[in-house]
Order: C-alpha cells, then structure tokens, then sequence
C-alpha cells in the first residue's frame, strides 16, 4: 500500500515505539513515527498511560508539542501484548486516551457528536456486531470454548489487574472493587456470584483484585479460559468498574451495572453507580459500536498488509483461535508421507510429532484405513482418529506437484468424500442450514469473491477451447483411484462408464470431457480414449468451461461444487459431498441422513468454505480465514519452490501408484 502523501510526524522517546507492527498500522493511517525530539509542527506519541508516557508528557511540555495517546484496540491478539504478539489494532487520539473520563477524548467526542445517519456505516456496523457475538473472540482470543460454563443464573462480578489506568483515570480505585462485591450481593440476595479473573492475572502476570478469600458466601472465582460470550450468556447481571468485558456485555444484551466511568458508560446503555455529569446523549447499541469500532480505531490486515474493517480482525483472530485450540494439545501423525511433513508442521502450529506419542491427538491422511477394508470386504470399524485432507480452496498448482495447501480439512468423524458415514462436514452443512438469513451474508459476499476472482482448488493457468454455440454438457474426469470414487461412487465408477451414462441420457449434445488436472501432469492414473466425447477439453481452464456449460454431469468431482458456486445446473451419479440436499439432480444413491436438512446455497458454501476448513497464509505463516486466502490466490504473492519439487513430486507418484504392492 502506498504511504499517505502527507503524513503527520510524531516523535516518540520510549523504545516501544521501534514495534514494528506499531510503526506499519500508524503510516498507513497517516503518522509517521520517529524516535527523537519534537520539532516544529511535529506532534509527542505516548502509549497512553504507561509508565513510559511521563516521559513523552515532560518532552511535550518542554517543547510546547501535542500529543498522540497510543494504545491497543479493542481486538488485539491471541495472547496479550506481554507475549510479544504483535497487535492488530491500535487507538490513536489526539485528546486523550478512551480510557482517561478527566477530559474527552477523540472516542467520546465521536459518541457524543456524530450522527449517526450513513446506512453503510450502520450496516457495517450489525455485521460486525453479529460475526463478533457469534464467533466468541475478545480482545485476547486465546480461550476455549470446549469448557462448560458455570449453570445459569448467577451474577458476573469482572475483576482487572491492579494498577489498570483504566481504573485510576476512570474515576475508581482499588476499593471500588471492595464496594463492588459487596453492592452486588446485597442487591442479589442468596444469588451465585462468579468472579471472572483477568486473563493476565489467571496467567501470573498481573495480581487482580480478588482472590480466594472472596470466594465465599456463594461466590466463586472463574480462574479458567473462558470466552466472555459463554460467561455472558448464563449471566443474569453483570458487575464491572471499567473492563472491556462491560462493553462486550452490552454487545450481548446486557445492561452492566458500572462503578468507574469506562467510555461505554454514560450512554444510556449501562446502569452507571459513578456517572459522568458530562455525557447526557442516549445511544443505540449499533450506534455505541459504529462510533467505538467502526470509526475509532485503527484495524489491520496482516494478510493484505492494509488498514481493514473491523469484521477482518473478528475474522483473522476466529481463524488464529480455532488454529490455537485444536493444536495446542498436539497431534500424533507417525504414518504420514515424508514429503507432507514439513508444510503439515507449519499448518498445524508446529504441534505435530511423527513419531508414536500416546499424549497427543492421532492424526491420519483420508481415509486409507477405511478404503483398504472395503476392498476387503470387512466391516469398517476404527479407533477414533482425526482425518486430515486437502481443503477446496487448495493452492495455486497441483498438490501432486507438491505444492503445500493453503487450506486442509480436519474431520474426527469421518471425510467429507466418505458417504458410508457421517461426517463432521454434514453436521456443518445441518447446522448451517438453520441459520437466519443474515448469517450468511458472509458465505454470499465469500461465493461473490470466489466467482469473481474465477477461483478453483488448484488455480492453474489454462487456455480455453473453441466450443459451438449451443448447450453444453460438461463432464468432468477423476483421478482413477479416487478415494471419493471408491467410497462414494453408486452408479458408475470410473470415466469412461460415466461418459456413456452422459452419451445415453443426451444423445444430441455437445459433451465435453475435462481430464483431471492430476492425470494430465502425468502424476496419478485416469487417462481415457473419452469415445463419448465430442471434445476432450485436455489442459483446459475449468472456470472458463464451468461457466460455457449448460449442465455438469459427474460422478463425485469437486467441480461439481465449484458449478454449484456459479449456480450451474449438476447432476450427480455418485455420492459426493454436495449430493443429497436438494441442491443438485441426483441420479446416483445418496445418504437418507442428508434428507433431513434443505440447506440454501449460501448455507451450503457457509459450512464448506468458511466452517469446515482451516486455512493456512505461508507468507505470514499463520491461520488464516477464508477471505485472506482468497485474496492471495488472487493477487499473490505465493512462496516459490525449491528446483527439486517437480522431481521429487513424479517419484513420489511412482510410489504412491505402487504402494498398494507393499500392503
């Protein structure tokens, strides 16, 4: 992104200012920051009130210079900063830090002023109050929703760390928190009162308020990582002085009763025991939100290297959570392919041991196991494993090829090509069917990119064929020994039966055969005379035939899925993923479970693009959401391979076309 033309500079004298992170998010939005002293016109950066400010507030005086109040955003990170993590957001007020209630600040100025009347920033701002509630992160995102909330009904009592400037600047101190507790059970007589600890004080790094000792006359303390969403759902009132945690209660339908006077207070929108005689204007939720994350902050994308909406940095940090939370116990992958090893270990947060490790989760590639025994003819029955396979949206060239994936799927019930059983993407799509319309705005907007982008799961250039004018019948070959033909085939099992189902049932058409990239390279088995052909569309661009097409025929291919994307008729005669929720013509046997839910189009791509998939961004090495992936396959850059791939690549076809030999 180009630099602004001209951008405001800012001295600053503490070291913290050299984080890199701090100095992008700042030029993109304008400040250029310096270490030194303040020259003419030039402004004095502070990180808001910190032990280091005292120092930028003498150099200010001293050199009669403003001042830029620094601080995190109200989104940062997985872990706090102390972890050296860097920040996705950041404050940057010209007044005086949100926090600070002794005078207004850029923030309270927004709420107390704007008007609140442009229908973009209203709409975006429901979608982002919508994703946030529902994804459950929070400012540290790095909690974990497989804990079981305390029973409904009790009273949220939200301790912070001592010495917060929150506290201090926002009209309170430590005794407030004493008052606190003691007002919230006199005023819930015989109630349960949780006593949600600050993260930072859970993790020994700061002492909070409370301790064991408040842990009595049926209060208790809630030590463990729990997502504010799910404490907040069971609440029935909640206590705070100035947490973040209050905002986010108002978020989630709360009223919270506030003893300081946090930026959030004063509203309308808390009951406020401290108020501030100054804010009298009564604020809607949405407008509360579009003023404090909309307009206020300063949102990055660590993936595009740009200044974002919030919703991105809800998106990123959902993606970097679920990532955390699956891999923090580690996997178990002693049988895995020498050439997966090194990407797998990057996708999976480096917590994937290949060898025998008992303490970790197993982790398998497909679903081999379950292949092996039905070509046996025995019954398929395995110890719980997870299974690992590539995702939709894969890579920009072939993973035969070696190229690592930007997106895997983990199942732990079965495989999404697997129809013999259920599968952690059905309950997905069941789910995802049940949601209101406005949940899926995101799978839309996701579809539209996709479309627009022409984007596939290997992404490769092709040409496009000259085809008649007229319907077209596109049918797409597979890979011979596809695990999804041997599981989820039903009707006809390999090309070229499928092309004579297609000749038989349109005598008249124009068919055109699409080999299977994989066959085409000379990587893997399927290759076929294709008689039924009228062409056979031999490294062609799938895109460019998705949308020529009149009807795609198939046996279990994913481009079946990528015509549903572009609202291209399908029939099916197999059993694949996509089969058997009233979305495509199904001429094969699909799965009676599956006829329970009608899933819409959006609610279909809801489950398998942004539910179902991880996503991995190797330029920045971290988890990433769907979004971020579909920008870089479109636009780069992709890491380059070494010269050794293609080679290594054609060897390890070889193998894997013989391995059945050694089983």
């Amino acid at each position: 992104m180009t630099p602004p033309e001209t951008p405001l500079t800012a001295r600053f004298v503490s070291g913290g200012f050299f984080n890199r992170r701090i100095r992008r998010i700042a030029w993109l939005a304008g400040i250029n920051l310096r270490p030194g002293l303040p020259r003419a016109g030039e402004w004095v950066a502070a990180w808001g009130h910190a032990g280091t400010s005292a120092r930028a507030e003498a150099v200010a005086t001293r050199y009669n210079a403003p001042i830029l109040r620094f601080e995190d955003g109200f989104l940062r990170s997985l872990h706090p900063g102390r972890d050296r993590e860097p920040t996705m957001s950041l404050t940057i007020d010209r007044r005086a830090a949100y926090f600070d209630s002794r005078t207004p600040s850029d923030l309270e100025t927004i709420l107390a002023t704007h008007d609140f009347d442009d229908g973009d920033l209203i709409g975006r701002t429901r979608l982002l109050m919508e994703e946030w509630a529902r994804s459950g992160v929070t400012k540290y995102a790095a909690t974990q929703c497989d804990l079981d909330a305390p029973a409904p009904g009790y009273v949220l009592v939200v301790d912070q760390t001592r010495g917060d400037a929150s506290i201090r600047l926002g009209g309170a101190s430590e005794s407030t928190f004493r008052e606190m507790l003691l007002i919230a059970r006199e005023e819930n007589p015989g109630a349960r009162i949780v006593i949600k600890t600050h993260p930072e004080t859970t993790q020994g790094h700061r002492e909070g308020h409370y301790s064991d000792a408040d842990a009595i006359f049926g209060a208790a303390l809630e030590t463990r990582p729990l997502p504010p969403a799910k404490l907040l759902q069971g609440a029935v009132k909640v206590y705070t002085v100035s947490s973040q945690m209050g905002f986010e209660a108002i978020l989630h339908g709360h009223r919270p009763i506030t003893f300081g006077q946090p930026f959030y207070s004063g509203w309308g929108l808390d009951d406020d025991r401290n108020p501030l005689d100054r804010r009298h204007r009564k604020l809607t939720r949405v407008q509360l939100f579009a003023g404090t994350m909309v307009l206020y902050p300063k949102w990055y994308d660590p993936h595009r290297d740009c200044l974002c909406d919030p919703v991105d940095v809800v998106r990123i940090l959902e993606a970097r959570a679920r990532a955390w939370r699956e891999d923090r116990d580690g996997w178990s992958a002693p049988d895995m392919r020498l050439w997966k090893r090194a990407p797998l270990r990057r996708f999976l947060s480096h917590r994937v041991s290949y060898s025998p490790d008992p303490a970790r989760h197993p982790l398998v590639w497909g679903a081999a196991d379950v292949i092996d025994d039905v070509g046996r003819g025995s019954p398929v029955d395995h110890p719980p494993v997870t299974r690992l396979e590539d995702g939709f949206l894969r890579s920009r060239g072939l993973g035969a090829d070696l190229i690592p994936p930007l997106s895997l799927v983990l199942d732990s019930k079965g495989m999404y090509f697997d129809p013999t059983r259920p599968s952690d993407l059905e309950d997905a799509i069941v789910a995802a069917s049940r949601l209101p319309p406005d949940a899926l705005i995101r799978a839309a907007r996701l579809r539209a990119a996709v479309v627009a982008e022409r984007l596939s799961k290997y992404n490769l250039d092709r040409a496009m064929p000259e085809l008649p004018a007229g319907d077209i019948v596109l049918v797409p070959g597979q890979v011979a020994d596809d695990a999804s033909i041997r599981l989820g085939a039903t009707e006809v099992a390999d090309n070229n039966s499928l092309l004579s189902a297609v000749r038989k049932a349109n005598p008249d058409a124009f068919i055109v055969y699409k080999p299977h990239p994989d066959v085409e390279a000379g990587l893997r088995n399927g290759h076929i005379s294709a008689a039924d052909a009228d062409l056979v569309a031999s490294h062609a661009d799938p895109i460019a035939l998705i949308e020529r097409a009149s009807t795609i025929w198939t046996m279990t291919s994913l481009l079946g899925f990528e015509g549903l994307l572009r609202e291209t008729p399908v029939i099916t005669l197999g059993a694949p993923f996509y089969a058997g929720w009233g979305l495509t013509k199904d001429l094969g046997r699909t799965p009676a479970r599956r006829r329970a839910a009608r899933p819409s189009l959006d609610a279909l791509i809801h489950a398998v693009l942004i539910e179902y998939p991880r996503y991995f961004d190797p330029v920045i090495g971290t988890a990433a959401p769907p979004e971020a992936i579909v920008h870089r396959l479109a636009h780069g850059p992709m890491p380059s391979l070494g010269p050794g791939n293609r080679l290594l690549a054609k060897a390890q076809g070889v193998f894997a076309s013989y391995a059945h030999l050694w089983r």
